[in-house]
């Protein structure tokens, strides 16, 4: 049995509707957090050898991702929403990323018409004020065909909105660091100061090292 056949066979022993969720995001200091969420319908083997690359958005090469991208949104129902910089700073990264979950497979649950489903999500937390029966699941992006690929979605999107982000303020490297906090990103900050799409909180122990240097 390949991998892609491995993914949908974790899927398939829940023996019900199965959404999977994955966020992209998390780590960064700046720009949103992304989460989408993937309900596969019954599988051909057309769609198996399309997606013959399925796997963690982590373990592919941006052109791989991409390459798989428009198949994933049109072969599925799915949805990626986005939560900004404000409502992090607000609720912190980790409530942001569950709400992004939360919201991005209530639009996707209310396309189906599912007796029975089952969410899965990505990681070692459950979603938070969330109605239908769910499962966390532990590096599910490399197990959960619905969770793989909602980890490409959610990746792929939110590259692209670095990208966008990065034309607007192309002196902290988006495109290449994605908003992680590089030495190049960290001295942009240094140099240029804070834009609207970063997160103060990501940023207090840089600050505080760079003041106790006078």
């Amino acid at each position: 049995m390949g991998h892609i056949e491995e993914l949908f066979s974790f899927d398939e022993k829940y023996k019900c509707t199965v959404v999977g969720t994955d966020e992209a995001g998390r780590g960064p200091a700046a720009g949103g957090v992304f989460a989408s969420a993937v309900y596969f319908p019954p599988k051909t083997e057309k769609l198996l050898s399309e997606l013959a690359v399925l796997n963690d958005s982590k373990q592919l090469s941006p052109k791989k991702r991409e390459s798989i991208y428009d198949i994933i949104k049109n072969e599925t129902i799915n949805a990626t929403v986005c939560i900004e910089v404000e409502e992090i700073e607000k609720i912190n990264i980790l409530n942001s990323s569950l709400k992004a979950m939360r919201l991005a497979c209530n639009k996707v649950i209310e396309q189906l018409n599912a007796e029975k489903l089952i969410v899965l999500v990505d990681g070692n937390k459950l979603i938070k004020e969330f109605k239908y029966p769910q499962k966390y699941i532990i590096k599910g992006d490399s197990k959960s065909a619905s969770i793989a690929a909602a980890s490409i979605l959610a990746k792929v999107t939110r590259d692209r909105y670095m990208l966008e982000l990065d034309e607007k303020y192309p002196q902290y490297g988006w495109a290449k660091n994605a908003g992680y906090l590089t030495k190049a990103h960290l001295d942009a900050i240094d140099k240029y100061g804070l834009t609207e799409f970063h997160r103060p909180s990501f940023l207090k122990k840089h600050f505080e090292k760079q003041l106790s240097l006078f």
